[in-house]
């Protein structure tokens, strides 16, 4: 049985990785999470409660930049380290906590790695560090233009893992993931916040014309691609991109989940944010090559497959604590 430490575990990406790895029984999984409060403890408890009881399955509640819950983590042979200060916007109004939990933050589990002899790393990268690069698709050979602190503190981490990569032979595999959707998204992001505020019947903030485009990529895809790099044993230093190749519009996404819910949206047009791109479309050339990914998810279904879960879970997150934005 393999040991895998999930760092921000109890989060979106991280719970639905964990259940698929428990399904398995080859995997014993500890996770660590702070239980930040930029979004409801609640939803992160919703979350993971079906695994507590699993002999397989060890939480922790702790801070991945503190040394004193990190020696409360046994054995390890695998990290997936998806432990970080979310949200583009955000790291603009506070560029140093992002400097702090996510390029401090990386580096203190990757000493733990070294410490702890572990060979197998996957880190959740972002689409953010192509930034304002014009050519796409954008494929891992691409020039990076990063425009927010989020993005550079990123990129800042697959540079942390080049270095532990070369110095210490740690396999380390990062991951730039494209705007991923699904159950258990934050209720900050776009797919989440405008299903809840249109069933709500409240106007939903649409920044700029509606014409920016993201390649959506929905969860089950993405966790597929996380458990094929757990497994990636070729080569000792890779960035690899995990998007659906297939970018829509702003208004196209709004337009889709209008008919999913059947209800018309409010518009509340804002201005454009600084630190948002205009596009992101991931070349998944090498993520075929590499680790024979293959995203299934057409966003209708997957879009369904979201709404479905909200209405089954939204009784649940009102009663313990009201989503707010």
């Amino acid at each position: 049985m393999k040991r895998v430490l999930i760092t921000g575990g109890a989060g979106f990406i991280g719970s639905n990785l964990t259940r698929e790895l428990l399904k398995t029984d080859q995997y014993h999984i500890t996770c660590i999470d702070n239980f930040d409060s930029f979004y409801s403890r609640h939803l992160k408890e919703h979350n993971i409660k079906g695994f507590l009881d699993n002999k397989n399955y060890n939480l922790i509640e702790g801070d991945i930049r503190n040394n004193s819950d990190l020696n409360k983590i046994w054995d390890v042979d695998i990290i997936v380290h998806l432990a970080a200060k979310a949200g583009v916007r955000q790291s603009i109004q506070n560029p140093l906590i992002y400097q702090d939990v996510n390029v401090a933050g990386t580096h203190n589990i990757l000493e733990f790695a070294k410490y702890r002899k572990v060979k197998q790393f996957i880190f959740a990268s972002s689409s953010s560090v192509y930034g304002i690069s014009p050519n796409i698709p954008w494929n891992e050979e691409e020039k990076l233009l990063p425009i927010s602190p989020y993005a550079s503190s990123k990129l800042s981490d697959e540079m942390l893992g080049h270095v532990y990569s070369h110095l210490h032979g740690i396999r380390f595999i990062a991951l730039r993931l494209f705007t991923v959707y699904g159950p258990a998204q934050r209720p900050d992001l776009a797919i989440h916040k405008f299903f809840d505020l249109i069933m709500k019947k409240q106007p939903i903030p649409v920044f700029g014309d509606g014409n920016t485009i993201r390649d959506y990529t929905y969860i089950d895809d993405i966790v597929k691609g996380i458990e094929a790099a757990i497994e990636y044993d070729s080569s000792d230093y890779e960035v690899i991109n995990l998007g659906n190749n297939t970018p829509i519009s702003l208004n196209a996404l709004i337009g889709s989940i209008e008919n999913v819910c059947d209800e018309k949206a409010i518009i509340n047009r804002q201005s454009e944010q600084p630190g948002d791109v205009a596009i992101t479309y991931a070349d998944i050339t090498k993520a075929q090559k590499l680790l024979g990914y293959r995203p299934k998810m057409d966003l209708n279904d997957g879009l369904r497959l979201f709404y479905n879960w909200l209405n089954n879970t939204a009784a649940y997150a009102n009663k313990e604590a009201p989503i707010t934005y």
